[in-house]
């Protein structure tokens, strides 16, 4: 029977060394509120964000709508809470999809090597040299700018820095003595990636998709700002900020609300993500 003490063990001082990083513990906790608040947008929102009252336009924060109104009368945290589930959904489930395929492409990329590997990694590469952001704007402006297709084109295109990470760390466990022993024992090659291989990369792989839903709500914000992203009356962060550009300098609010958060989510992650590298390298103490 197999101890699983070690394991625990490992598990424990993993989450010491966690808890010990304020900054993760506080960015955790932050992005838990975020997520909660968009999840329960419904429940908490106290107008229909996408409501227009041209007579209310543009009022400042008071008791009946707490952070005021928008250039078409709209409730300002209704839609930032509306909005939140759009940017952190699309953040997610684009890191998702981007994990996905470049855990797959590393995995058999290492494991196969010789001319399998090299295409992936040439195929990789030629990925990497594409202007990301432009070849957005390009793909958005040619098929569409719905929910679906910016959370497939960044997932799409985003894949890359994982691949590399997971193909480095299979390649680092595929010499050690008991994954050699394992091909030795006529275990299958899929065996050996999904129960030897693959698993040495989870650490690397974690860090890198909370980098990667940090970087995939900056991308659908910016697209959204640019009008290529989530369309108007549906709210994001991103084309919040791009209807108050016109009133930056006499209703400064509207931009910084909006502004905040992708900056505090941004941030949040980020911060995260250096929380679980350093709680799960096991040269630090």
């Amino acid at each position: 029977m197999t101890d699983a003490r070690p394991f625990v063990s490992n598990r424990r001082r993993a989450w010491r060394k966690f808890a010990r990083h304020r900054g993760a513990l506080v960015s955790l906790v932050v992005l838990t509120l975020l997520t909660g608040a968009a999840a329960f947008a419904p429940l908490l929102a106290p107008y229909d964000p996408e409501k227009l009252n041209i007579l209310r336009r543009l009022q400042p924060p008071n008791e009946t709508h707490w952070l005021g109104t928008d250039d078409v009368g709209r409730d300002v945290l209704s839609r930032l809470l509306y909005g939140g589930r759009v940017s952190l959904l699309v953040g997610l489930v684009s890191a998702s999809l981007s994990v996905l395929i470049g855990v797959a492409v590393g995995g058999v990329a290492a494991q196969s090597g010789g001319f399998v590997d090299h295409l992936l990694m040439r195929f990789t590469d030629g990925m990497l040299a594409i202007p990301l952001f432009f070849f957005l704007l390009v793909v958005m402006a040619v098929f569409g700018s719905g929910l679906t297709q910016i959370v497939i084109v960044i997932g799409l295109t985003t894949w890359m820095p994982i691949a590399r990470v997971v193909r480095g760390e299979v390649l680092r466990v595929k010499a050690l003595p008991y994954v050699e022993a394992a091909q030795a024992l006529g275990a299958r090659s899929s065996h050996v990636i999904l129960a030897h291989l693959l698993p040495q990369a989870v650490p690397a792989v974690i860090v890198a998709a909370t980098l990667g839903v940090a970087n995939a709500i900056l991308l659908e914000s910016a697209l959204s700002y640019l009008g290529l992203g989530i369309q108007p009356p549906i709210p994001s962060w991103g084309n919040m900020l791009q209807s108050a550009q016109a009133y930056v300098w006499t209703q400064p609010m509207l931009a910084l609300w909006p502004g905040l958060l992708i900056f505090v989510a941004v941030m949040a992650y980020n911060a995260l993500g250096d929380g679980i590298r350093d709680a799960l390298d096991p040269t630090t103490s």
